[in-house]
């Protein structure tokens, strides 16, 4: 099952678990109060699922493949790692399905504070789109995922500061509505 947490202010390696003392945990119902969406899947038998299957048909993900981030297995790794750990928004929801090894997910609560998902084989999760986040490695430097999208991928980042388009807009609204 997937584990979350506030995380401390440390500069320290980004692959680092980075919790706070003491640990402050976030439930799977605070992440989906913030829009974000967890699945556990069976990523041994993926190419013949029928729970990916009817996922994929119930949320119109026409497309898809799987990217490898290891060292050896990534062109411009570094620059690559460094781009996913920039705080970042996207303007259409983020789907990742690990198929193998981990990593964590950063997202941004109300509050504007750090929260790491750890992420292992067979979890999926979906970012809403306007929720700043980064990814990043854990310690094992690898990870096979599959990546997800309604209709063709739009692979287009936009930095913080990116308060002003309408995805963001659309998913503070969602976070006031949330807050009622």
């Amino acid at each position: 099952m997937v584990e979350a947490w506030y995380m401390d202010e440390s500069q320290e390696d980004q692959r680092a678990p980075h919790r706070l003392r003491p640990n402050r945990s976030v439930s799977l119902e605070q992440l989906r109060r913030l829009g974000v969406a967890y699945r556990k899947l069976d990523a041994d038998n993926y190419e013949t699922d029928p729970c990916l299957k009817e996922i994929r048909r119930a949320e119109n993900y026409s497309w898809m493949d799987i990217i490898t981030i290891h060292k050896d297995k990534l062109p411009n790794y570094e620059e690559k790692i460094k781009t996913f750990y920039e705080e970042h928004l996207h303007l259409d929801d983020e789907i990742r399905y690990i198929l193998d090894g981990s990593g964590y997910f950063d997202v941004r609560d109300k509050d504007d504070k750090w929260i790491r998902i750890s992420m292992e084989k067979g979890d999926m999760i979906t970012l809403p789109a306007g929720i700043y986040h980064r990814f990043t490695l854990d310690e094992n430097n690898y990870v096979k995922a599959m990546r997800l999208f309604v209709g063709e991928p739009v692979w287009t980042a936009y930095n913080r500061p990116a308060d002003d388009f309408p995805a963001r807009k659309q998913y503070m609204k969602f976070l006031a509505e949330e807050a009622q």
